[in-house]
């Protein structure tokens, strides 16, 4: 909002009133309270001096201030029950005079209430992703008939170099089913247009380690991690993996 009746600290850029506040959005789209978080930290530019770190423990966490230029900020916030933190950026302008920003916030093991709050805003992991116990030997029991030993692959998979790694990374997201799980934080820059990987293998994964409790294989890479659920590869998919993991690596 611009505020007309105070004097321009630079010619040419009114004096403005903004503000900003957090919410969570459901599966259906609707905005809800913010409630996962116990505070928000935002940080403005330095030119804010003493109140260029600003907390607020209340949701929908509103800041309000009032400045005459647009810049990047930071909003960090922190989860109840030892969620962690999660940074935001945010940039503030003045295109519209009310606009709004999604962000995609990723929280590993929620527990306890956390959990529960999650889950009133939409599935969570364990609804739309991770299986429950039964099922999940169930398919390791059907893996273990057949003619790729489930186990003996995950263990290849780590023991690979970096340019294999982003090799397996590739051949998954090429070849995945609609029912494979995976989840990936750097899709567009790990997995570009094929043709077209060679400039970040030198620097992209860095190595990968198994979760036994969820069956699945987590890649580190530059700006992310990439995640995929073994037992939900299609048979096809499996049979490269294993072709190509046993002609790189003892297993």
């Amino acid at each position: 909002m611009v505020n007309s009746d105070e004097p321009q600290e630079v010619e040419g850029y009114p004096m403005r009133t903004w503000s900003i506040e957090v919410y969570l959005i459901d599966e259906t789209g609707n905005d809800v309270e913010a409630n996962i978080f116990e505070k928000a930290t935002y940080k403005l530019h330095p030119t804010f001096g003493k109140r260029a770190t600003q907390t607020f423990r209340d949701p929908p966490f509103r800041i309000q201030e009032k400045g005459w230029g647009e810049f990047d900020l930071s909003v960090i916030l922190t989860a109840i029950n030892k969620g962690g933190e999660h940074t935001i950026e945010h940039d503030l302008n003045f295109t519209n005079e009310r606009y709004e920003a999604k962000h995609t916030l990723t929280f590993r093991n929620p527990k306890g209430e956390l959990l529960e709050r999650l889950r009133e805003t939409g599935p969570t992991g364990d609804e739309n992703g991770a299986r429950n116990k039964a099922s999940e030997s169930t398919k390791k029991r059907s893996r273990k008939g057949g003619n790729v030993d489930m186990e003996k692959l995950a263990d290849g998979l780590q023991r690979l170099s970096e340019d294999d790694l982003l090799h397996v990374v590739q051949l998954v997201h090429d070849n995945k089913s609609p029912e494979t799980y995976t989840k990936n934080d750097v899709e567009s820059k790990l997995l570009p247009a094929r043709g077209h990987t060679q400039h970040f293998r030198e620097r992209t994964v860095h190595h990968c380690k198994r979760n036994f409790d969820l069956n699945q294989l987590t890649c580190h890479v530059l700006d992310g991690e990439f995640h995929v659920d073994l037992y939900t590869l299609p048979d096809n998919l499996v049979k490269m993996l294993w072709d190509f993991t046993t002609q790189k690596t003892e297993i």
